[in-house]
């Protein structure tokens, strides 16, 4: 009996080259001085919404509105945050504001 076969025994070996400084070529080097930029504040109002959206401590989101979930939340003693019901109450009726994450996909 021979020896046993290897999976690479059917594929050549091919090496990959790499970069100057040993960066690989899908990889982008950050800009010198370049900061993240800051979030404004409405993306950041938006960001405080979704992570409400994706506690489940306060129950399911789908079927009802963000100011509802949170009215239930805080009838079952769940204590949900005061920041998410005064963002929602400064924007009253904006969509992006008053639905969940999923509302835009069908029950």
């Amino acid at each position: 009996m021979g020896r046993k076969r290897l999976i690479t025994d059917s594929y050549p070996v091919v090496k990959r080259r790499e970069g100057p400084a040993g960066h690989s070529k899908g990889e982008l080097a950050p800009e010198l001085g370049e900061e993240p930029q800051p979030l404004s504040v409405d993306e950041a109002e938006l960001e405080l919404l979704r992570q409400f959206d994706l506690a489940w401590q306060y129950g399911p989101c789908t079927g009802i509105t963000r100011l509802q979930r949170w009215h239930r939340a805080e009838q079952m003693g769940l204590e949900p945050p005061p920041e998410v019901r005064q963002v929602l109450q400064t924007h009253p009726g904006d969509p992006r504001f008053q639905y969940s994450l999923w509302h835009v996909y069908p029950l």
